[in-house]
């Protein structure tokens, strides 16, 4: 099992981010044979690793799924009040793992702490579903919230879109599909440590490893899998630090510093504030990846998500 105790070395990482990726990394070696795994067997596997994680938490006054067009939605609103803004959130998992269910208390997180309603994809994984496959069910998903505002109980014109890694970059996308397609923007954009170009930067060999919670090995695989051919590293859809960002929504951008994604993510905040984007971009120092789903036992977690909340609440005017 791959530990880091603070006994042996000196440990960078939050003691309790610590125990959850220790927690993440006794699971996968209690239940990964030796053998090859199919992509469904891992994803199965990926899905019980992540099931502790993501129990508890708020409850909400409704939670209800929509099968719109054979993609999963759900939608959790905290409130029985009317007209709410919205946020589209993506879960993460290198564009192959993970769900709305392994993603189910951050969406309610959200949503109880930033009074809104908050509606999760469980868009196409790859390699099944190569790029762009995934960015335009994000778009359409933004098309139907806004179609079925009135029976959503949501407000069309306050919606936000979020992610975490993959995530973070589908919503980058997303932004960038919408203004390309001519449609009305959106009000804001939550990125969680994102997946926001493959280079090989300095982060990636600082933090390469289990103990820090992604690998360099995993990532490139992510990349391939996702993209449909190599010369599709250089399309800004796919790869958001390339694209033009102008009059994208402004962004709160979640970085941990303990992360092989960490210098992207800077890349991105730089390019989005030097075509006058404004961004709040946050290094939180002893986190890494997927810190957030630490956030049952990581003050620091908690802190984060509070950080986002009270964004999205000025962001998307909730009073």
């Amino acid at each position: 099992m791959s530990e880091l105790h603070t006994g042996d070395v000196q440990d960078d990482v939050d003691p309790k981010i610590r125990e959850f990726v220790n927690g993440i990394n006794a699971g996968y070696d209690a239940l990964l044979p030796e053998t090859p795994l199919s992509m469904p067997e891992r994803r199965a596997i990926a899905e019980r690793v992540r099931e502790p994680w993501r129990s508890g938490g708020p409850r909400m006054a409704e939670t209800q799924d929509y099968d719109v067009v054979g993609v999963r939605l759900r939608v959790h609103r905290p409130t029985d009040a009317a007209s709410l803004p919205a946020m589209l959130y993506i879960h993460g998992g290198g564009w192959a793992l993970f769900s709305i269910d392994t993603h189910d208390r951050l969406m309610r997180e959200y949503a109880s702490r930033a009074g809104i309603v908050v509606v999760g994809i469980d868009y196409s994984l790859s390699p099944e579903a190569k790029f762009p496959a995934a960015l335009n069910e994000a778009v359409s998903a933004i098309g139907w919230m806004r179609e079925n505002a009135d029976d959503l109980g949501i407000d069309p014109a306050r919606i936000a879109v979020g992610g975490d890694s993959a995530g973070g970059n589908l919503a980058v996308s997303t932004c960038l599909k919408l203004r390309e397609l001519g449609l009305p923007q959106l009000q804001g954009m939550v990125l969680n440590y994102g997946a926001f170009a493959p280079d090989h930067t300095p982060s990636y060999a600082r933090y390469d490893g289990p103990n820090y919670c992604l690998t360099v090995d995993e990532m490139d695989a992510f990349w391939d899998d996702y993209l449909a051919d190599p010369s599709q590293k250089s399309d800004p859809l796919a790869v958001p630090t390339l694209g033009d960002l102008h009059d994208l929504p402004p962004a709160f951008m979640a970085i941990a510093k303990l992360d092989i994604l960490r210098d992207c993510n800077h890349t991105l905040a730089e390019k989005l504030a030097d075509v006058g984007v404004a961004v709040e971009a946050v290094e939180y120092e002893t986190a890494t990846h997927s810190f957030l789903e630490a956030m049952s036992i990581a003050p620091l977690a908690s802190r984060a998500l509070d950080d986002q909340a009270k964004w999205l609440r000025s962001a998307l005017g909730v009073v």
